[in-house]
């Protein structure tokens, strides 16, 4: 517990934050929350565990929340019981959405397309619990040339229940090459059915990558984080994780530095390139500021009351638009493939405008049509 008081304690002092912050609150609620024991105590008060649940359970990390607050003194306040049914939830929805992901991959597995499982299933996997993390979408990678096969089988009336997302290549990692990572899956078990996830160095690499491409807003996806680096297998390849090419090594090392810093992962095991990198001021200020409302509400495209082509007939709304739609510094300097360093983000997110406007307008004659 001295270590996550310290930790919290650097937090306020070195980036200047107000002391309760709601941002805060939600980094003390989940300092530690993946690991399978957890301490009898909590830097929260009540009223603070009051303010912070909303956060925790609508940005889906109540049960985490739970997981947390269970052997404390708090647990049998009103609030802790809302996490907990959380976790309650997250158990039974759990056990469908297995039986789903075993129903596409027989399926697959009789018309001999092979798969990969990402994040939801494969990242709760990381968890003493798999309820502790809930997922929706089965996002599942194929092979280029199987992906035309894979979508007709995936309209079949036996499987459209299970909302599958299906990719034939992955945005976060296009830097290597997709033979390779089919090469190195692992294979795990879902019930008696087989399935291909990714390798650890693959799965980290997506886990922090795709942390920052959506600005970092989700508490839940830095736990991900925090839970694969305290669990890594002694053969991990940090070469192969961190990649060659220098902007997403720097991209990875940063969510790293992130999950040791805001939830005081331990970070004993990475390399000193990883452990000594300095953060930028702006980086965690951003974080902190997106998990005062960490809502998908709160992102774009939802965030948008209008469109922008609404915008556009109404001349008075559209500096209301251009607000919405000013992105936060992380998900702007990602977009741009740009760097995380200490300077200024003002030209990455104009940068993100200007490239936003570009496919706006070349949209608009089709629109018009």
């Amino acid at each position: 517990m001295r270590s996550d008081a310290l930790s919290t304690c650097f937090v306020l002092v070195v980036l200047n934050l107000p002391a309760k912050s709601r941002g805060e609150l939600v980094s003390v609620a989940l300092t530690g929350s993946w690991r399978k024991c957890q301490p009898s105590t909590l830097n929260l008060t009540q009223a603070e565990l009051d303010d912070v649940v909303p956060l925790l359970y609508g940005s889906g990390a109540g049960a985490l929340g739970w997981w947390r607050v269970r052997a404390t003194e708090l647990s049998e306040t009103d609030s802790a019981q809302i996490l907990h049914q959380a976790y309650r939830l997250q158990s039974l929805q759990s056990v469908i959405h297995e039986e789903k992901i075993c129903r596409v991959f027989r399926l697959f597995g009789a018309h001999s397309i092979e798969a990969i499982l990402l994040k939801g299933w494969a990242a709760a996997g990381l968890y003493p619990d798999r309820s502790l993390r809930p997922y929706g979408d089965i996002d599942l990678v194929v092979r280029p040339e199987q992906h035309q096969l894979a979508r007709e089988l995936l309209a079949r009336p036996d499987v459209k229940d299970c909302w599958v997302d299906l990719h034939e290549g992955i945005d976060e990692l296009e830097d290597r090459p997709g033979e390779a990572l089919f090469d190195r899956a692992a294979q795990s078990a879902i019930n008696d059915q087989v399935v291909k996830v990714l390798s650890a160095e693959d799965q980290l690499a997506l886990l922090s990558i795709h942390l920052l491409k959506h600005g970092a807003w989700r508490p839940l996806w830095l736990c991900d984080i925090s839970a694969a680096i305290e669990d890594l297998p002694t053969d991990f390849d940090w070469n192969v994780c961190l990649g060659q090419n220098r902007t997403r090594r720097g991209w990875i090392t940063a969510a790293i530095r992130l999950a040791n810093l805001l939830l005081s992962a331990n970070i004993e095991s990475v390399p000193e390139e990883v452990s000594a990198a300095e953060l930028p001021g702006w980086l965690t200020r951003s974080v902190l500021r997106q998990w005062q409302e960490p809502f998908a509400i709160n992102q774009p495209p939802m965030s948008h009351s209008r469109s922008m082509a609404s915008a556009l007939r109404h001349p008075a709304t559209i500096l209301e638009a251009l607000r919405q739609r000013w992105p936060n510094p992380i998900l702007a300097t990602i977009s741009i493939n740009g760097s995380i360093n200490s300077l200024p983000r003002f030209p990455y997110q104009i940068g993100n405008c200007l490239t936003r406007a570009g496919r706006f307008l070349s949209r608009s004659p089709r629109t018009a049509h």
